[in-house]
């Protein structure tokens, strides 16, 4: 039963370790849709995606926008 809620919670997990900025909204994606396949997908795959926001500031950028467009 452990092991399936954390398959289940498997991307509301991933996105807290990798301190996604929306770690709450993947929760409540994973929470309320995660029991159909495409809504867990889908969690997932945002819980993987790369925080450019966070990342921008650590490196001192204010709008990493701006910085993609030159």
């Amino acid at each position: 039963m452990v092991f399936a809620l954390a398959l289940y919670f498997l991307p509301a997990l991933v996105a807290q370790e990798r301190r996604h900025t929306k770690a709450v909204a993947i929760f409540v994606l994973d929470l309320f849709l995660g029991w159909t396949f495409l809504g867990w997908v889908g969690a997932l795959v945002w819980a993987f995606t790369e925080d450019n926001r966070e990342r921008a500031t650590e490196a001192g950028v204010s709008d990493p926008a701006s910085t993609a467009r030159g």
